[in-house]
């Protein structure tokens, strides 16, 4: 981050409180199929949260529950310690509460700078923070500063990623939601794309959850981690304790 994208985030964490966020209980499914059974799960806003598992194990479906896409059928959900519950996914983002869908949801016939604009809209006051934000997604994606009028489907799946998550940023969230940031990238880029997380939440003092499947990067980045299987939390702790538990990869 340079000095003055450092400049730009200290302007915009002035301008917000970011509150914790608290999964409470949660039982969730599609129909008939329950896939998470009384998950509760705590990530304050000075913390990166990584939420880890095998293929199938629910994790999506947990994000897609706390931004509103998907129906809590129990338990509660509190943002800031205020009920999320029924509020819909589009007041949700309006609360502050961000989510970056698995597969780089870009609109590939939109430009960059028509992609982030429409992020934008979602944001709680545009007119006083709208500059200054694309000023500080810019200093963090400094590959797409110069290709602002591009197509974003002419793009590589790396960029494709930082636009998705340079939108998101752009409403100003307060909580950033990311499911599988890291999917389709090289694995030279892997490393790269996990730092700029780390870096968001270090800038503007926001709390992260992360469901990644590269584990090993994913922990090195977070400052805590739960592990769910089957749709149950197995296992949490402190990533770097993790990291060193030779048990966690039998989890996988």
């Amino acid at each position: 981050m340079t000095q003055s994208g450092t400049r730009q985030a200290d302007a915009l964490t002035d301008a917000v409180e970011a509150p914790s966020l608290d999964i409470v209980s949660v039982t969730a499914g599609y129909g008939a199929h329950t896939v998470l059974r009384d998950v509760s799960l705590r990530a304050g806003a000075s913390e990166v949260i990584s939420l880890l598992g095998h293929n199938g194990a629910g994790k999506s479906t947990l994000l897609r529950a706390v931004a509103g896409v998907l129906e809590i059928e129990k338990g509660d959900v509190l943002f800031g310690g205020q009920s999320q519950l029924g509020m819909g996914s589009a007041a949700i983002a309006q609360s502050g509460v961000a989510l970056v869908p698995q597969g780089r949801g870009v609109f590939p016939t939109l430009s960059i700078g028509e992609n982030l604009q429409l992020g934008a809209g979602v944001a709680r006051n545009v007119t006083d923070r709208t500059r200054v934000t694309l000023d500080f997604v810019l200093d963090l994606f400094p590959a797409l500063a110069h290709r602002l009028h591009e197509d974003a489907g002419t793009l590589s799946g790396g960029q494709q990623q930082m636009v998705a998550i340079g939108t998101a940023l752009m409403a100003s969230p307060r909580f950033l939601l990311l499911d599988e940031p890291s999917t389709g990238l090289a694995p030279v880029l892997v490393q790269t794309m996990l730092d700029q997380i780390r870096s968001v939440h270090q800038e503007l003092g926001i709390g992260v959850l992360i469901v990644e499947q590269n584990i090993h990067e994913a922990l090195r980045v977070s400052d805590r981690a739960y592990v769910l299987r089957l749709g149950e939390i197995v296992r949490e702790g402190p990533a770097a304790t993790l990291l060193d538990d030779p048990d966690i990869w039998g989890l996988f």
